[in-house]
């Protein structure tokens, strides 16, 4: 009784105080509330009096170049632009109403966005409330903005006559714009925080140290005294060739756009040293343009499809259990198996009936290669999944890109009664054709890369060295994974059936008149998730992976693309950008003597383009041909000077043009499509070209002002 009558007691007790506490904590939520709306203008203002002891210095954020030293991100300086309107006392105050109409007209000028009476009405309420840091512009601006504005009325004064002041901060710009974006990196917004691709990755690197100033007050007046400086982040020298990522860019994307393709992946290696010397990943997004959303050529874990083939029979030949005259029987192209059927692609013509070994992989047999792994590895799959490991193809490449996945190949297993766990009879006819396995691209090619390499296994590399103040302070040598994947026999072997397949197998499109191309087409069903292969219409994954030179490989190139419905080839889509890519690069390397192009029988002087004077002056320079010029300049260390060119009898006259603003539009008549792209993209304009030669057209006209999202079509003749 007592217990109960001290519970009936305490309990009300408990209620008033957890009643009070709820109220307390309403009131402190209130309050917070209060002060994050209505009172934090007063705070705002408040926290800007206040004076720091310290202050963090940020240092300059490190380069990222491409393998010739070309900046493909760099830090350069954005400002954001306030206003103090307690500056000056009543003198500013009778100037600024004199002159602020001749400001917010400036203002529109360089703004155009915003009129000039909504700058004045902006710029009176900030005047009104006489606030310290009104600001001036929304966004941050460049250099040249900044120095616009600065030489408004007013805004030239200094800092405590007439109130206009900046923050500086440190913007990641890429001069090549969209380039190799996903591998390379983003930043996050203002903050200094990477985002992705070798930004993140090597962040501790690029981002250096901050450093510390002190500030003390002295007579009345603050002092800044630097206790420790800051240190600037090193550069990294990445082994991305910016002419071979563009080029493999415009082939991946105009071929999805032919055959309306939602994703495209190109990579393209260097044989003996893994460096990647292109990476594309483009993906289709809601307004139909190509645009790098996700590295897929290092995340994406699809099943690679006939490409896989190449391995599995490298395994049997490897094994010794079949050579190259081994004869395979795959009936009219429709195969039982298991219950299951298997197909080859050409089963409605009748198929390809008895063939050999290497056949099957020129004409891609699915029946003819699971055929053969099923008869001499169906009773002991375990022994088949270990060769593919020999391989190296299951290898964790540890790539230096956050999201890189490494291939997932199923090991069969066996319960205590020797029954297998996770295993069917249809599993290994399968796996041997490239499918019940997910291989990232780039893990596929480093495994086409080594046979091109002569067995010799080695790891992707994006990174060569790290540079600081032009001294280099870290190397990155070529890695190896393995040195031989394989015997020299079945090495040979392989390498003469890979050409065979594209001299006169299913890769013929991915060939070349001019040198050799050897490799291995593949065309796959993509599994929908939990819908599996049967949800509407079916999505295919289309592959062609090789090298080329095929009789001394320089380079290594995996093409897939993802599509849905049909048709689809690997070799007649995937296999013709890697034609494209490969002639490209090929061209590109030829090493000429520039003096060989001149015709001593002729008179004539070279129709030279408009652009960038200074690469069309170091050409003519050594061809022996006299440029009149009024400019200085080194093509080897200096950056572009946009200028014209006009053809003499006896010369070329080439003329600087006045630089056009950030925000306007350029004059690109005259101009080859590399430079004008250039100046126009540079600009945020979306450029798209029909013709070829010189621009004649260009369909938004010099000076207009820039709007966000505006496409030039360039007309070239």
């Amino acid at each position: 009784m007592s217990n109960q009558f001290e519970r009936k007691k305490i309990i009300p007790r408990y209620k008033i105080f957890a009643y009070l506490m709820l109220i307390i904590g309403i009131i402190i939520l209130c309050k917070a509330l209060w002060i994050a709306t209505v009172e934090r203008e007063y705070w705002t203002q408040v926290s800007s009096r206040l004076k720091k002891d310290s202050v963090e210095i940020s240092p300059v954020r490190g380069n990222i170049l491409s393998c010739d030293g070309r900046l493909m991100a760099s830090s350069l300086p954005e400002f954001k632009l306030f206003m103090d309107f307690k500056a000056g006392g009543e003198k500013k105050d009778s100037l600024w109403r004199v002159k602020v109409d001749s400001i917010c007209e400036g203002l529109h000028e360089i703004f155009p966005e915003k009129s000039a009476a909504e700058f004045k009405t902006h710029l009176e309420e900030g005047h009104k409330k006489m606030s310290q840091n009104w600001p001036i512009w929304h966004k941050r601006v460049p250099y040249d903005i900044y120095s616009q504005v600065k030489k408004l009325p007013v805004f030239n004064l200094s800092k405590f006559k007439g109130g206009f002041h900046i923050v500086e901060f440190n913007a990641r710009q890429r001069p090549f714009g969209s380039l190799a974006r996903r591998t390379i990196g983003d930043m996050f917004g203002a903050k200094d925080t990477a985002r992705c691709g070798l930004e993140l990755s090597y962040d501790s690197i690029l981002r250096g140290k901050k450093g510390l100033l002190k500030r003390r007050k002295v007579m009345n007046k603050y002092l800044s005294i630097t206790e420790m400086e800051a240190i600037d982040g090193a550069d990294i020298v990445t082994t991305i060739d910016v002419g071979m990522q563009d080029l493999a860019e415009r082939a991946v994307i105009d071929e999805l756009r032919e055959i309306n393709g939602n994703v495209g992946v190109a990579i393209v290696m260097e044989v003996q040293t893994g460096d990647i010397k292109a990476i594309v990943n483009m993906t289709k997004c809601s307004d139909g343009e190509y645009r790098e959303v996700k590295n897929n050529a290092v995340a994406d874990l699809l099943e690679p499809g006939s490409v896989f083939k190449t391995a599995s029979l490298m395994v049997a030949l490897d094994d010794g259990v079949v050579d190259t005259t081994y004869m395979v029987e795959t009936g009219s192209g429709i195969w039982d198996m298991y219950g299951a059927k298997m197909r080859d692609h050409n089963w409605h013509k009748g198929g390809y009936q008895t063939i050999s070994l290497p056949r099957t992989l020129e004409v891609s047999s699915n029946i003819g290669v699971s055929r053969i792994i099923d008869r001499f590895y169906g009773k002991n799959p375990e022994k088949f999944v270990e060769g593919i490991n020999r391989l190296g193809l299951s290898a964790n490449l540890n790539l230096p890109l956050v999201g890189a996945t490494a291939p997932r190949i199923r090991m069969p297993k066996k319960n205590s009664r020797g029954q297998y766990i996770n295993w069917s009879k249809t599993a290994l006819p399968w796996m041997s054709i490239g499918y019940e396995t997910q291989i990232p691209p780039i893990s596929t090619l480093t495994f086409y890369n080594a046979i091109a390499n002569n067995g010799k296994m080695v790891r992707p590399r994006f990174v060569q060295r790290i540079v600081k103040d032009g001294e280099v302070i870290q190397e990155f040598p070529t890695e190896v994974i393995k040195e031989k994947i394989c015997k020299e026999k079945t090495l040979r072997e392989m390498q003469t059936i890979l050409e065979h397949v594209v001299s006169q197998g299913l890769g013929k499109k991915a060939g070349s008149p001019s040198f050799k191309v050897a490799g291995k087409t593949g065309t796959a069903q993509v599994s929908k998730g939990a819908g599996g292969y049967k949800t509407g219409m079916t999505n295919y994954l289309l592959s062609f992976a090789g090298y080329f030179p095929a009789d001394a490989p320089r380079y290594s190139c995996i093409v897939c693309i993802q599509k849905s419905g049909l048709p689809a080839s690997g070799g007649g889509m995937s296999g013709l950008v890697f034609h494209n890519i490969a002639e490209g690069i090929m061209a590109q390397s030829l090493k000429l003597d520039v003096a060989d192009a001149r015709d001593s029988m002729s008179i004539f002087m070279p129709d030279v383009k408009n652009g960038n004077i200074l690469a069309a002056d170091y050409v003519l320079s050594h061809l022996g041909i006299t440029a009149n010029k009024d400019w200085n300049g080194s093509y080897l260390d200096g950056n572009p000077i946009w200028g014209t060119a006009k053809r003499e009898k006896n010369s070329v006259v080439l003329a600087k043009t006045p630089v056009y603003a950030q925000n306007v539009v350029p004059d690109v008549s005259g101009m080859g499509a590399r430079d004008a792209v250039y100046l126009l993209e540079t600009r945020g304009i979306k450029v798209r070209m029909t013709g070829r030669g010189k621009v004649h057209e260009q369909s938004l006209a010099p000076g207009h002002v820039i709007r966000k999202g505006e496409t030039c079509v360039l007309k070239l003749d």
